[in-house]
């Protein structure tokens, strides 16, 4: 399959779901979060697709990496496995939040649903969470 198919399969499944309007704002946002609700089989396992803005300073050498592993005990990591609770209203940047309770000590936290991928790539939940991600960035 070439790039330009699999891109016209992108807009496909992005206007199947948006229709013509496929601007990311709150509106649009919320148009999507009830077609995910419709289909993923929640709780589901998810992580995160790349480190999350907190991390950075600490993942590219400017913040101390002693501080980062305290840090990552009270605040979500990008490499945590969490289960994926429940799909809360978008954000003000028009993201849906997503209620995530971390695998390895059951903390739950809110975080911009953009920022997560199924931790199962065969599954349709994958594709799913991608493409929202796609959305997500490039919209």
């Amino acid at each position: 399959m070439d790039s330009d198919q699999w891109l016209d399969e992108d807009e496909a499944r992005l206007h199947a779901i948006l229709g013509n309007d496929v601007e990311r704002n709150k509106k649009n946002a919320e148009r999507y979060r009830q077609y995910l609700l419709a289909r993923l089989p929640l709780p589901l396992l998810v992580t995160g697709n790349e480190d999350f803005p907190w991390e950075e300073p600490y993942l590219f050498g400017v913040r101390d990496k002693r501080d980062y592993e305290k840090l990552k005990l009270k605040k979500p990591a990008h490499t945590d496995t969490f289960e994926l609770q429940a799909l809360e209203r978008p954000d003000r940047h028009g993201d849906v939040m997503a209620r995530i309770k971390r695998v390895s000590d059951g903390k739950v936290f809110l975080l911009g649903l953009s920022w997560l991928c199924c931790k199962d790539e065969t599954c349709e939940a994958f594709t799913l969470l991608d493409d929202y991600g796609v959305w997500h960035a490039n919209y």
